[in-house]
């Protein structure tokens, strides 16, 4: 089906590279969702399965550090990639782009010794990561009032001891970056630190699984009395913000990105409903509420791209980039939920059952506008931002 949603122009080289990602995510991941989304061994043979389909063909880890073995692909060209290939919530753990964040974080500011122990690791698939910043007690806007504590033990190790929750992938983890407080009492602006946390550490607690409306993936984790060397301690003692700042900018324009593709692939599913789905007067699409939803989907599209890629580029450019993200951060995540929602409307009572991919779409979107911050800290901090510079 053509694309008429606005995709930006792609550089010959990366367009081919894009389409064959479209293909594999098409082809290979999106048959196997249910069974991924079911979660167990089962999925996990299928996810091993098609990472190993992706390495053969010359696809696997395009984003990340070439001298960690990935292939070095820059943002502004990986970008177009991410669309294609967040089509399915599974498309970057089955390419193996997943780690990106974890990676960089640990390549950038981690210790010689976490460098070499895990980064190359975790760019091949042996190792997983995830990131453990909220708790259950304390506002997720209000990283300054986390409860988490480290302090320091023996043979300059670290004791870490808290709760955290919905960490994405925590089951499955063979570390945990940890936000705690080294230093002064929760409020203070200063004193908090990261910490790499290997899962197999005593004290260290999978609590329980988090459902999303219904479904899984996220997690409840404890520590109790967690001892990790010091050398996990990722960048300079009470400076875990402005590495947390770095990850969470990039981190919320890959999302935004991915949330593109899931739109888009929510565009196409309400498009061809709408065009082949008969009445006894005619398609659905001669109807005037149907080219309604139509014309606002394309219109969300259209206007939430152009937002994403400027974020990419000033990202790109190593330019300051607040303004830019949080205005894609609440563009994309509305954008999915809007076309998801008026795909599902188009659909009726087949877009809320298990035969199409609306029902997730939707959930992915809705939980969008509060996960990675909600829309209300992404819209009052570029307020700020803006009424600041006048």
């Amino acid at each position: 089906m053509e694309d008429i949603t606005g995709a930006p122009q792609c550089p010959a080289d990366t367009a081919e590279l894009r389409d064959r990602v479209a293909a594999f995510v098409r082809d290979r991941v999106v048959p196997h969702e249910p069974a991924l989304d079911a979660g167990g061994p089962e999925a996990a043979a299928v996810l091993q399965a098609l990472q190993a389909e992706a390495k053969a063909e010359g696809l696997w880890a395009l984003p990340l550090p070439s001298e960690l073995c990935g292939r070095g692909l820059p943002l502004r060209s990986y970008a177009h990639v991410a669309e294609a290939e967040g089509a399915s919530d599974h498309g970057p753990a089955a390419l193996g782009s997943a780690p990106l964040l974890d990676t960089l974080m640990l390549w950038r500011h981690g210790s010689p010794g976490v460098r070499d122990r895990y980064a190359e690791r975790l760019v091949t698939g042996e190792l997983r990561a995830c990131y453990a910043m909220t708790e259950p007690e304390t506002p997720g806007t209000d990283p300054f009032l986390t409860a988490t504590r480290a302090e320091p033990g023996e043979h300059g190790t670290w004791r870490v001891s808290g709760r955290k929750w919905f960490t994405s992938g925590a089951s499955d983890a063979d570390l945990v970056t940890v936000l705690a407080r080294t230093d002064g009492e929760p409020a203070d602006r200063e004193g908090l630190s990261l910490l790499l946390v290997p899962t197999g550490s005593p004290g260290f607690r999978v609590v329980r699984e988090l459902p999303v409306f219904g479904a899984g993936g996220q997690w409840e984790i404890a520590l109790d009395e967690v001892v990790v060397d010091g050398d996990h301690l990722i960048g300079e003692r009470g400076k875990a913000l402005a590495v947390a700042g770095e990850r969470l900018q990039l981190g919320r324009t890959l999302r935004c990105l991915r949330w593109l593709g899931q739109a888009r692939r929510a565009f196409d599913l309400m498009r061809e409903r709408a065009v082949t789905r008969t009445r006894s007067r005619g398609p659905l699409g001669d109807l005037q509420l149907v080219q309604r939803h139509v014309f606002e989907s394309l219109l969300a599209l259209r206007t939430t791209r152009p937002l994403v890629y400027e974020a990419v580029a000033r990202l790109d450019a190593g330019l300051d980039a607040h303004v830019e993200v949080g205005l894609a951060k609440v563009a994309a995540a509305r954008a999915l939920q809007q076309v998801a929602d008026a795909a599902i409307q188009v659909y009726g009572a087949a877009g809320l059952g298990p035969d199409t991919a609306l029902p997730a779409l939707f959930r992915t979107g809705r939980a969008a506008r509060i996960l990675d911050g909600p829309d209300e800290l992404h819209i009052t901090a570029v307020a700020r931002r803006v009424l600041r510079s006048t």
